[in-house]
């Protein structure tokens, strides 16, 4: 059965409203005028002097010979119709052969099989009473019928054939065009997909440098009878935290550019498990206090996604208790072996008065959570019985 868009591109429109003709058309509407006409002038000139046809019939046999010839016009519009008139017409017109050939080869290329074996199985089963009220002078009753049957059997044969080649460029057409469109909407997919990936990034890094910021300047303003010390501390921790935002920006920012998160040059590498350390070491620099239980033996080892996906989730955790719990001990414990899995979980106790908290938005445990779910783990966070949060992560850890 056709596709309904290729139907209404091979089929003319039942209703009659069909787009105008295109140049081509025009052609071959001309050439199947031509045909019909040089057989009605053939035919009629074979006619006309024959001794033993009526006058009066061989008016009508030319005027509706005539008439056929102009009705190859409607061929496009009325294929059905105008092929079924044609039967009724060929019985009293000779001249009229041409457009009824025509007809039937229309109905063939441009309607479905069922309506072809009706018309051309009645032409057909018609032919031998046809030739039996109209028989021709020297041929044969039985060749007359089987010559007109191998007629009408070849014009069907040829109209199917070109209908199915038709069909054929239309289907691949529309499956080329079903290819491009399927092809943009993965690349739409891929960009949307790296974009969210950049998000999460520039969630995960900007973040993290910014909550420096906060803590130290909410620090500054909360106690500004700090010893001199302290100041130029937490002031020196405020210019590098400054300093390595712009960079994660500048680099994410290159990415967008560039049109995804793999095309940017000179970008610094992905960070991994074996990072753990820096990130604590850093952390403890800008004054939080972080006992640290690293049992990953070989953090090497760990395949890259997961290690960078636990260097997410402990950088996540790890700036929302600086955020929320400002002052406060965080523990941060880390086990896993191959086969086993890698568990990651941070926990910190009820938030003290050294500093004002900084306000958040939970959309990073739930970018933490979605991380944790991409590579197969799990991700679970919340209060616990004295009041602190926990944030507890187990991440697949294959054997090699």
């Amino acid at each position: 059965m056709l596709p309904s868009a290729l139907a209404g591109e091979l089929d003319p429109d039942p209703t009659g409203r069909r787009p105008r003709r295109t140049a081509r058309d025009w052609a071959v509407d001309v050439c199947c005028f031509l045909l019909a006409l040089l057989l009605f002038l053939g035919i009629t000139a074979s006619l006309v002097p024959h001794p033993d046809v009526p006058g009066a019939l061989v008016v009508v046999d030319v005027v509706l010979g005539a008439l056929s010839c102009l009705a190859v016009w409607l061929r496009r519009r009325w294929p059905v119709g105008l092929a079924v008139a044609m039967i009724v017409v060929g019985f009293l017109s000779d001249t009229s052969v041409g457009a009824a050939v025509i007809a039937l080869f229309t109905v063939a290329v441009h309607r479905p099989f069922r309506y072809v074996a009706w018309i051309g199985g009645a032409d057909l089963a018609l032919l031998p009473l046809y030739y039996w009220w109209r028989p021709e002078s020297g041929v044969p009753f039985a060749g007359a019928v089987v010559f007109a049957a191998l007629l009408t059997v070849s014009v069907v044969g040829w109209g199917m054939f070109v209908r199915s080649k038709r069909l054929l460029v239309l289907s691949l057409r529309d499956r080329a065009h079903r290819a491009e469109t399927e092809a943009r909407l993965r690349a739409e997919q891929a960009q949307r997909l790296a974009r969210e990936e950049i998000a999460r990034e520039m969630h995960d890094v900007l973040a993290h440098r910014l909550t420096l910021l906060s803590v130290h300047a909410g620090a500054l303003e909360f106690r500004p009878d700090a010893p001199r010390e302290e100041v130029a501390r937490a002031a020196g921790v405020i210019r590098e935290s400054a300093h390595e935002a712009l960079q994660d920006l500048r680099e994410i920012i290159g990415v967008l550019r560039t049109g995804g998160p793999h095309d940017a040059a000179g970008g610094r590498p992905q960070p991994t498990l074996a990072a753990l350390d820096t990130l604590v070491a850093e952390c403890r620099e800008a004054g939080m206090e972080i006992t640290l239980d690293h049992r990953v033996a070989d953090p090497a080892a760990v395949p890259a996604s997961v290690g960078r996906t636990a260097y997410r989730i402990a950088q996540e955790a790890l700036t929302n208790a600086r955020k929320h719990a400002p002052g406060s001990a965080v523990t941060l414990r880390l086990t896993g072996t191959p086969g086993d899995g890698l568990t990651l979980t941070l926990t910190n106790p009820p938030p003290g008065t050294e500093a004002p908290p900084v306000p958040g938005s939970g959309q990073g445990l739930i970018g933490l959570t979605e991380r944790a779910t991409l590579t197969g783990g799990r991700l679970h966070h919340g209060t616990t019985a004295d009041g602190g949060f926990e944030v507890r992560s187990w991440l697949p850890w294959d054997q090699a």
